[in-house]
């Protein structure tokens, strides 16, 4: 990194040396391609960014408070600090695309301006997101879903809090990775309908502490078919063992909800069925 006091680059040199360390693991990983990288970025950087991070309540943050997760985000660039911004601004630049191309070994990776569904996450006491696989269409971009980065901002952080990320595998019969989101860890991992990741259990750090994150997702123009089986929007799926209500006690977005917990397929086929009764294709 070279920096000023107002301004910083990605060193492209340790950038490549990264792609190069773990592009052969990142390939072979299981359940689905992924990478942990420990001592990411420089450690006083991220001090600056915690530093500025906005505490519950300080902003307008955007909540979910129902069955499949309980958590805060921000995609809001004016709610952002300084340092924030110009950091998720070079994780968009060219300089990290490269970077991100040469690990994945995904061509035409396309960053996300408008940072939708990522930006800041939080997560308080008692606040969990279940496991799930992502949108994989960008609603105004019309681009597909590739890749998800979070970079963890948690110092301090012990195993008994919880807040592991956890990676299961393509049918959800077993847990294959547990990762715990401690300070400067980075997590670099492809998306397709079958990567099914989360926090899924009750986070149990002291009140007043919170589960910090940046997240970014990265597109492409096409995919290959068989990552995909149609358009969704975040699907949620149980553990086994564990069942997601079919109500939301909390109230607000039940509709939405529901939505999520509908298996791709049959919202293909009922988009299907709705486009052959309009009225001049009887």
């Amino acid at each position: 990194m070279n920096s000023t006091t107002s301004l910083f680059c990605l060193d492209e040199n340790r950038l490549n040396n990264l792609a190069s360390q773990f592009s052969q693991s990142y390939a072979q990983a299981t359940p689905f391609p992924h990478i942990i990288i420990d001592d990411f970025l420089p450690a006083s950087l991220l001090d600056r960014i915690l530093e500025e991070f906005p505490k519950p309540g300080t902003i307008d943050w955007q909540k979910f408070n129902n069955p499949a997760e309980k958590k805060l985000a921000s995609n809001l660039e004016l709610q952002m600090g300084e340092w924030t911004r110009v950091l998720l601004y070079q994780l968009n630049s060219s300089t990290f695309i490269k970077f991100l191309e040469s690990l994945t070994g995904i061509d035409g990776i396309i960053p996300d301006p408008h940072f939708a569904g990522g930006g800041l996450h939080q997560i308080e006491r008692g606040g969990f997101l279940k496991m799930h696989v992502d949108f994989n269409r960008h609603n105004k971009l019309k681009l597909d879903r590739r890749l998800n980065l979070l970079l963890y901002l948690n110092k301090d952080w012990k195993e008994e809090y919880g807040g592991y990320l956890e990676l299961w595998d393509k049918d959800m019969t077993q847990c294959e990775q547990k990762i715990l989101p401690i300070f400067n860890r980075c997590v670099i991992f492809s998306t397709t309908d079958f990567s099914y990741h989360g926090h899924p259990e009750p986070l149990t750090c002291p009140e007043g502490q919170t589960r910090k994150s940046l997240a970014l997702y990265y597109y492409s123009n096409g995919r290959p078919a068989e990552e995909v089986s149609g358009t969704h929007t975040t699907v949620f799926k149980a553990r086994p063992g564990d069942e997601l209500p079919a109500e939301n006690p909390l109230g607000g977005g039940v509709k939405t909800f529901l939505k999520k917990l509908v298996p791709p397929i049959l919202i293909d086929a009922k988009n299907y069925l709705k486009d052959k009764q309009k009225p001049g294709d009887l």
